[in-house]
């Protein structure tokens, strides 16, 4: 995206009319990249030079100075740089940076940023304000120090004042007061005081560079500090970095109140480059002048007022001072209204509707009374030092996380991404690893803490279920990893392997009956890693009953944590669509791996059909469940008893079970999900000896890792051999697909007065695995 002209673009008034309107509150009034953004942005960032850059100065020598403002730069440049990127790629909403984050991690991560960045906003008008005050105080010590400047006895008053235990009450509350009264008429009203500010700001950088004009620049610029000693030892670099970092933040003044530019696709992130680069070159030429001005006798305490000393006029510089941190205060009161508004738009807040509510202006004027209480109550706290490391996290914070959503947005290469404005991929990165490790730098204790109360608002989020009105690309980046990870794992093994098993079942339907009553049963086999597809066989008699019934079965797996999917398909003979459906998912990766039939007297399908379905399955390598239920029901869910049979004598060499690792397997996860009791039922021979069958058991309940609770009951095979067996809520056994017996499966429940599951091996199951 090419740059417009700059002071064209700076100066527009209408909307451009080819671009397509961003969400908006009703009313909102409407302000240009010049005015809503590049403005307050350039205040907030120069506020810190007045004080902090003679100090950097003095202490890491100009070289030094230059290597702390590249590298700070190079981290709000590369979070700029991604909010531009993403800025022109999405509809941005009210709420700036919440809105960036939420459309893309989602409404629980952009809360868990959003509302910390609310208050660090709202925590630095009191901030700002304090500063404003040490200013003022500094001026009223010059004056008891130069007792000259005023003549009169009469104003000697103002000595006193200055000097007074209320003086510092009455000027951060009068203070406060003429913000929150700017505030309250209009948003329009305090950036139009900004540009009279703006004014004064640069009037002041004139004075602080007219200084030169009372120097020998040529032999200061022979002694000029080029290597700083950090104050003899007592600092360091990376102290005095911490102390010069936030000067170059402020960059989210513009984004804070999206909702209100004319066009902010356009308007965000020109305005935010801009800035940058702008204050970038001032602070730049700054760091030279601070050190023509330094003398070698100056000392520490001496660095932080050599702008205001040995400027041109420094009343000017004075008041451009009061000026930045009086805008600055006033920028923040501005853009924290609209986040807390912008967070009850999505329900995230506590009474949201009263916070998101606009008045006919389109202000958010219950969430700027809200911000004008939070702030009164911080300035009874009269020293926020001690939070002062945490406000600067959440800010970090959040930069950190739009550098991560363009890093996912570019790494999954989705055709939805496609901004205007396009980076190289090493600018996030860049970004993100930045925020990071300037935080640790600053503060690890605060870093810690912030990160924790991030992560715990999360959790609470997370809880409520929020459902937002866009859609976000948490679902791309889960799919780009199943993709990876898909390409990984065949990569290692063409076909699955058998520790990764876990029962995918496809069901098939044709009427709704077949169902009820099934689904306790399902949610046994499944639940909580494996999946259900189930497959609506249409036909013209059950077409609409099929439509409004699958959605809502669906949604119950879903409910229940299962992932689960459901399609249609045409046809009129039932075994034929289930070969027919097996075939077509054979070369898929993610495929179910069994096939569920329900088998009931009620349902009409013919035995032939099943005998096919099994005969499909067992030369593509599926395997096969067959659900006979009794009386629609499965008892209390508490007791589960295993047939093993048809074990071949050299299954130890061969680790194989035969037609038995299914039935095991389903076994073990439905006394998982019914917190229930297993019993293995071991068929013998008639002339077979029971202590070897019993060795052999507990040999498999070992191998395959069965509770040791679990009992053994020996049986020898007979006809009434189902009347030996204690009663259990289900019973599961391998069906020997040879020599199929559908009418005789149908019939087991009834002699055993228990629902049963019959079992036909894939191969691709392993009970020792």
């Amino acid at each position: 995206m090419a740059f417009p002209n700059l002071f064209k673009s700076m100066f527009t008034k209408k909307a451009d009319t080819t671009e397509v309107p961003e969400s908006e509150p009703a009313g909102a009034q409407k302000f240009g990249m010049f005015q809503g953004v590049f403005t307050p942005m350039v205040i907030i960032i120069l506020c810190m030079m007045y004080l902090f850059q003679p100090w950097v100065v003095g202490n890491a020598g100009v070289m030094g100075a230059i290597l702390i403002l590249l590298l700070a730069v190079s981290i709000t440049l590369s979070t700029a740089l991604s909010m531009a990127s993403m800025t022109t790629n999405i509809r941005i909403g009210r709420g700036g940076a919440f809105s960036i984050i939420s459309q893309s991690l989602g409404l629980e991560v952009g809360g868990s940023i959003g509302l910390p960045l609310y208050f660090s906003q709202a925590f630095a008008v009191t901030m700002y304000i304090f500063a404003f005050r040490e200013g003022v105080s500094w001026l009223f010590s010059r004056v008891a120090e130069n007792p000259e400047w005023i003549q009169a006895s009469s104003f000697s008053w103002v000595v006193d004042f200055g000097t007074s235990a209320l003086f510092p009450w009455i000027i951060d509350f009068v203070m406060f007061f003429i913000i929150f009264a700017i505030v309250k008429i209009s948003t329009e009203f305090a950036f139009r005081i900004q540009y009279v500010l703006l004014a004064i700001v640069i009037a002041s950088l004139f004075s602080m560079f007219g200084g030169l004009a009372k120097i020998d620049i040529v032999s200061n610029w022979g002694t000029i500090q080029w290597l700083g000693d950090f104050d003899g030892g007592n600092t360091s670099f990376w102290i005095v970095f911490a102390v010069f970092f936030p000067a170059v933040t402020g960059i989210m003044a513009g984004a804070n109140i999206s909702g209100e530019l004319q066009n902010p696709r356009k308007a965000i992130p020109n305005g935010t480059l801009y800035g940058v680069i702008l204050t970038t070159i001032i602070y730049l030429a700054l760091i030279f002048l601070a050190g023509l001005l330094i003398k070698t006798e100056d000392s520490v305490k001496d660095f932080y007022y050599i702008f205001i000393d040995r400027s041109y006029v420094w009343q000017i510089v004075l008041v451009g001072l009061l000026s930045a941190t009086f805008a600055s205060g006033l920028s923040s009161f501005v853009g924290a209204p609209r986040i807390l508004a912008a967070l009850g738009d999505f329900n995230i807040l506590p009474k949201s509707k009263f916070f998101s509510k606009t008045n006919q202006k389109g202000e958010p004027q219950n969430a700027i009374f809200f911000t004008a209480v939070i702030v009164f109550l911080t300035l009874l706290t009269r020293d926020l030092n001690a939070i002062a490391p945490l406000i600067t996290m959440f800010f970090l914070i959040t930069y950190a996380m739009i550098n991560v959503v363009v890093l996912i947005e570019q790494s999954l290469g989705l055709p939805s991404f496609r901004p205007t404005f396009k980076v190289p991929i090493l600018v996030p990165l860049l970004g993100t690893v930045g925020c990071f490790f300037v935080m640790f730098i600053i503060n690890p204790a605060f870093a810690l803490i912030s990160m924790g109360l991030v992560v715990a608002f999360y959790g609470y989020l997370l809880k409520r279920e929020l459902t937002g009105q866009q859609g976000d690309s948490r679902s791309g980046l889960f799919t780009a990893l199943a993709e990876w990870a898909t390409k990984k794992s065949k990569k290692l093994a063409p076909q699955k392997e058998r520790r990764a098993w876990q029962p995918e079942l496809l069901v098939l339907i044709e009427y709704a009956k077949e169902l009820r009553g099934a689904y306790r049963m399902l949610y046994a086999l499944t639940h909580p890693k494996g999946s259900v597809k189930v497959l609506g066989m249409q036909t013209p008699d059950n077409k609409g009953r099929l439509e409004n019934y699958l959605p809502a079965l669906i949604e119950t797996f879903e409910n229940a944590n299962i992932v689960s999917s459901y399609s249609f398909i045409k046809g009129n003979e039932y075994g034929k669509v289930v070969s027919v459906s097996m075939q077509a998912l054979k070369t898929a990766f993610f495929k179910p791996n069994t096939v569920f039939l329900k088998l009931d007297d009620r349902a009409d399908h013919k035995e032939e059909e099943y005998i096919s379905i099994v005969e499909q399955a067992n030369s593509t390598d599926w395997g096969v469940v067959f659900f006979a239920p009794y009386e629609t029901n499965l008892g209390i869910e508490k007791t589960v008893n295993l047939w093993l049979s048809d074990i071949s004598d050299d299954w130890v060499e061969q680790l194989d079970l035969g037609n038995n690792d299914l039935a095991l397997l389903l076994s073990l996860i439905v006394c998982k999900n019914w917190n229930g009791t297993l019993k293995i039922i071991r068929i013998i021979e008639k002339g077979a000896h029971t202590d070897a069958a019993m060795k052999q058991v507990n040999y498999i309940k070992e191998l395959a890792r069965i509770p040791q609770e679990t009992s053994v009951q020996i049986i020898r095979k007979s006809d009434t051999m189902w009347d030996e067996v204690e009663h259990a809520d289900l019973n599961i056994m391998g069906m020997d697909a040879s020599n199929l017996d559908i009418k005789r499966l149908r019939k087991l429940p009834d002699l055993l007065s228990s629902s049963c599951l019959f079992t036909l091996d894939s191969e691709q199951e392993g009970a020792f695995a």
